[in-house]
């Protein structure tokens, strides 16, 4: 996961091979008195956070998500019913 910061106050979430799928904007709430991030992953609003740390973990975490679940392990660790016996 690495943050890319560019243009000013935009933060592009970005993957090892360089491509974005996320991105973090700060802006200004309640009249100019407090900061909140805006946090976008693939173009949708999924949420808002209150420090940078936070929007990003919530970009990444969706991305995570998005990539599906991969299954149980290959290994089936000698559970009954899955045929194999532990000696």
């Amino acid at each position: 996961m690495a943050a890319v910061e560019g243009p000013t106050g935009t933060w592009r979430m970005v993957d090892p091979q360089d491509r974005e799928y996320g991105l973090i904007e700060i802006r200004r709430v309640m009249n100019g008195q407090q900061v909140a991030y805006r946090v976008a992953v693939r173009g949708d609003v999924i949420g808002w956070a209150h420090t940078l740390r936070l929007a990003c973990h919530k970009a990444h975490v969706a991305h995570l998500a998005s990539m599906g679940n991969p299954g149980p392990p290959a290994a089936d660790w000698g559970r009954s019913g899955s045929g194999s016996k532990r000696r």
